[in-house]
């Protein structure tokens, strides 16, 4: 069965720290690009950064970038994304998803529109 399965989130204090796992099940994510997003309480859903199949792409929104680091291991079928630093407005519900055309390039990252599966996400809350 094609199956995204995030975890990690969690409770955590401003200036912590976390990892999220994505993985996939029923499929291998190495021809994948795969999409980080977050979605807050009475917003919009936000891209927070995207890797490319290989790796060699990696890009992020100007609100985590430096904090936020997404890897991709291709072995473990799993797309990660650590998270250093955390602030209030961190707290969302944190979404995986494949991109199977590799639209992660050069500065762009993709649209939700250009991504195909999303897992059922993972809360992180940030607070004191």
């Amino acid at each position: 069965q094609f199956k995204l399965v995030e975890s990690g989130g969690g409770l955590v204090r401003p200036g912590g720290s976390l990892t999220l796992s994505c993985t996939a099940s029923g499929f291998s994510l190495e021809w994948y690009g795969m999409g980080w997003w977050r979605q807050a309480p009475g917003k919009e859903r936000e891209a927070v950064a995207c890797t490319s199949s290989n790796g060699a792409v990696r890009n992020y929104a100007n609100s985590v970038k430096d904090r936020f680091t997404i890897s991709k291991d291709n072995a473990r079928n799993t797309v990660y994304l650590q998270m250093n630093n955390l602030e209030p407005e961190d707290t969302a519900t944190y979404y995986c998803a494949t991109d199977p055309i590799n639209h992660c390039t050069g500065w762009h990252i993709p649209i939700d529109s250009e991504y195909e599966s999303w897992g059922q996400g993972t809360q992180v809350t940030v607070s004191a």
